[in-house]
């Protein structure tokens, strides 16, 4: 079974018992953490994926990183996996577990990248017409690239908005190398 597909499975287990518990929040900044460590820890990825280390070594390694600081299901969710030798797929775990929390939480991710930072009206403005055409909760990612010169690139799922004085500069130099190209005949 791929690593994807597993992952998916534990993650929709974990959310539905933590749900069940009343502990999803709890759980929900428990998987932000895991996936925070991880992004900023490469030795402690390649730990994790490491075939060599024994599983209760990685175990006691999350439990020296992580005891005392997550929701009791959290760290029980850890020494199931490890005990099952999944625990090379928790780094996928925690991000099908961050993707289902969203969808059950009616909650859609956005990223704008701007050329600027986005003033607060037109920050306001943009989640509204996004919640008005999405129906979800907006969680809006922003970031800044002068490299787009004016205007943004908007993302929304698998749905891409590129209204930015650099694309629109691509398109017009493509417009005249077609144009160009036509007089030449």
């Amino acid at each position: 079974m791929s690593d994807i597909r597993v992952a998916s499975r534990y993650a929709k287990s974990l959310i539905e018992l933590a749900n069940e518990k009343g502990v999803l929040e709890q759980v929900h900044n428990d998987m932000l953490l895991f996936s925070k460590v991880v992004s900023q820890n490469r030795d402690f990825e390649l730990m994790l994926t490491n075939p060599i280390i024994k599983s209760d070594k990685k175990l006691a390694v999350l439990n020296s990183i992580f005891g005392g600081k997550v929701q009791q299901m959290t760290q029980m969710f850890f020494d199931i996996v490890t005990k099952k030798n999944r625990e090379s797929v928790l780094p996928f775990m925690a991000a099908e577990f961050e993707k289902q929390y969203n969808e059950f939480k009616g909650i859609q991710v956005v990223t704008v990248n701007s050329a600027a930072p986005l003033a607060p009206a037109q920050r306001d403005y943009l989640i509204k017409q996004l919640t008005a055409e999405t129906g979800k909760i907006i969680q809006l990612k922003e970031s800044v690239d002068p490299s787009l010169i004016g205007g943004f690139v908007l993302r929304v799922g698998d749905k891409q908005i590129d209204s930015s004085v650099k694309n629109s500069l691509r398109k017009l130099k493509i417009d005249f190398k077609d144009n160009s190209y036509i007089n030449k005949l």
